[in-house]
């Protein structure tokens, strides 16, 4: 019997994965806006990204650095931050693009904003301001 786990200890089974231009302007960006620590990197033989992989909180984000065969795919993230407000700020402190400024709506249990960063994805940042109710699917 083999004595390793089926999936890296800590690594959740869903795991975002980037097709980017540029993975270390990505990787940059993710280290200052939302303090992610890097996991893994495999280079290619030019010393670009194969693929990369950082964890932010919970969850480990994957990459890899657009190339033949692989046309960068801009895509939207969503994650809950503590103060969506400090986390919007950093983003654009960091180049971030504003998408949407933070607001709550009525209704929304989270305050949420936007932002695009490099690589064109687009990171939605919320805060659960009020207790949201449950709902059965």
């Amino acid at each position: 019997m083999n004595s390793t786990s089926w999936k890296p200890n800590g690594y959740s089974s869903v795991s975002p994965y980037l097709v980017v231009p540029d993975a270390d302007a990505v990787i940059e960006f993710l280290v200052a806006t939302l303090g992610a620590h890097p996991l893994r990197r495999y280079e290619n033989p030019d010393g670009s990204v194969l693929h990369a992989e950082v964890r932010i909180d919970d969850t480990v984000v994957m990459m890899g650095q657009s190339g033949d065969g692989w046309e960068p795919r801009p895509c939207h993230v969503h994650l809950y931050v503590p103060d969506v407000d400090e986390a919007f700020a950093r983003a654009l402190a960091n180049g971030g693009e504003p998408v949407a400024e933070p607001t709550h709506e009525t209704g929304d249990p989270d305050r949420r904003g936007g932002v695009k960063g490099p690589g064109g994805t687009t990171w939605w940042f919320s805060t659960q301001v009020l207790d949201a109710p449950r709902h059965s699917i």
